[in-house]
């Protein structure tokens, strides 16, 4: 039992490490870095804090400036590593919005603050609550958007940026992919969001919808 809370311990502390470590690199999060690092090498031994700890070391040794230039080109500007994981198999369908409010009242039940700027399926916040939710009941919602993570977890992959670790981190915790979500990821790959709804206005429920504001 003891070792089983450990193991726990160390998933939701890995959660939480490679959520911060997929959030732009802003100022408090660069004066963090050296911290994240060393709680990342505290970590139980295992492929996915060994793939969190090559990236650290890359993370930390980085110019800041360097670092969120990185970023910006990566997950803002290539739509093929963009980090709103719902997008990757519902693009801007209605039921993508559906998808939103669930995990929107997902986070309050858990106690995540209700107001932010980011959409609920960023992966960020869907690690963060991951982190925190009780019964490791978040990594059921990872586990759903399985196709989604493997997909970007390939995209960053061929980019060869050290951000691929963090994925790679991510889904060693949550174990084996299924053959169902391999034939998604494929399928994924294969055809891109649906785009039926090109030229309209992406529909997401008001209360799901943050308020915006530009990185700094």
């Amino acid at each position: 039992m003891r070792l089983r809370s450990r193991r726990q311990r160390g998933a939701a502390l890995t959660y939480k490490l490679c959520s911060l470590a997929l959030c732009y690199p802003d100022e408090e999060l660069l004066s963090a870095r050296g911290d994240l690092a060393v709680a990342a090498a505290e970590l139980p031994p295992s492929g996915a804090s060994r793939a969190l700890q090559g990236f650290c070391g890359w993370w930390t040794a980085q110019e800041p400036l360097a670092l969120q230039q990185h970023y910006v080109e990566l997950f803002d500007l290539d739509k093929r590593c963009g980090l709103y994981l719902s997008y990757y198999a519902e693009g801007d369908k209605r039921q993508r919005g559906v998808g939103l409010l669930r995990l929107r009242r997902m986070y309050r039940a858990a106690g995540l603050p209700a107001e932010g700027t980011e959409l609920p399926d960023y992966l960020p916040l869907m690690l963060e609550f991951t982190a925190v939710a009780p019964d490791r009941r978040g990594e059921v919602v990872l586990r759903e958007h399985r196709a989604a993570l493997e997909l970007l977890r390939e995209s960053l992959g061929q980019r060869g940026t050290p951000y691929a670790g963090v994925l790679d981190a991510v889904c060693l915790s949550l174990g084996d992919l299924s053959a169902a979500d391999r034939v998604r990821a494929v399928s994924l790959a294969a055809g891109g969001p649906p785009s039926e709804l090109v030229g309209l206005e992406p529909f997401v429920p008001p209360e799901v919808m943050p308020a915006t504001e530009a990185r700094r």
